[in-house]
């Protein structure tokens, strides 16, 4: 049995170094949450076993949990970089699929059509104004290239207030509405699917909408954006644990077979 055990402590092991390594290889991924490895214990036993003679036999994987604290904010200058203080997310459509992706990472651009997007041509959405977020969905945002006067667009400001103003060529500005943030009661229940984007699961509950500045969704920061929340040392750290880890169970694997071949040669 003594195979069987360290055999889990093996591929736990391995999973932790894959975590790691994961988490190490998106330190400069922007918007990127890092996750840890939970472990638990198995135990074999029935109700009529002597609690004082149960023996364990091994451990598992009980969760890889995300951790969502904000990382650090780098300064870009660019208008459509946006970054959130807060715990908000930024909501996002893609117009193929017409899934809806959440996200940290505010890199985002406009396209010939108008269309403020990511780099994977998700669509930002934003609330029109005079929207009431608990009750009417969110649209893409789009910056029309010219004004009721005909002026051709020239340039685009957010606010802290996630107000999105365009400006144009006739000197006036035209606020296109407030960009729409997400929360949710269990984020760490939220599905990766890349590109620093997340889905809705029945863990992660529904998201809830709100404005920017408003509650715990968080402020917009124009002009920065964020960046992993990975910090290389305490993963090397980790790293160095994981592999103790795995030499020990390795080095018991090794020591049964040894007390093993022992007894067979006993017997022999």
């Amino acid at each position: 049995m003594s195979f069987y055990t360290s055999l889990s402590g093996l591929k736990n092991a391995q999973t932790q170094l894959n975590v790691i390594a994961h988490n190490i290889a998106n330190a400069e991924t922007t918007g990127f949450k890092k996750s840890r490895v939970e472990f638990s214990d198995i135990v074999a036993g029935s109700a009529y076993s002597n609690p004082r003679l149960i023996q364990g036999i091994g451990s598992t994987v009980e969760a890889i949990n995300q951790n969502f604290a904000m990382g650090p904010m780098e300064q870009t200058g660019s208008a459509l970089d946006l970054a959130i203080s807060g715990d908000g997310f930024f909501t996002m459509k893609n117009p193929t699929t017409g899934d809806t992706l959440y996200t940290r990472n505010g890199s985002f651009s406009i396209d010939e059509s108008g269309n403020v997007r990511d780099g994977s041509n998700n669509r930002l959405q934003i609330f029109e104004d005079g929207a009431d977020p608990l009750v009417d969905a969110p649209v893409d945002a789009v910056i029309p290239a010219t004004n009721t006067a005909g002026a051709n667009f020239a340039g685009v400001t957010v606010s802290e207030d996630g107000s999105l103003v365009a400006s144009y060529a006739d000197g006036s500005n035209e606020t296109i509405g407030r960009v729409a943030l997400a929360n949710f009661i269990a984020p760490t229940g939220l599905r990766q699917v890349g590109s620093s984007n997340w889905e809705t699961t029945g863990i992660s509950g529904a998201a809830q909408y709100g404005y920017p500045a408003e509650g715990n969704y968080g402020s917009i920061r124009s002009g920065a954006l964020e960046r992993s929340n990975v910090d290389i040392a305490e993963e090397l750290v980790g790293l160095i644990t994981a592999q103790r880890y795995f030499q020990a169970n390795a080095k018991a694997i090794d020591t049964a077979t040894q007390v093993s071949q022992t007894v067979l040669n006993m017997r022999s």
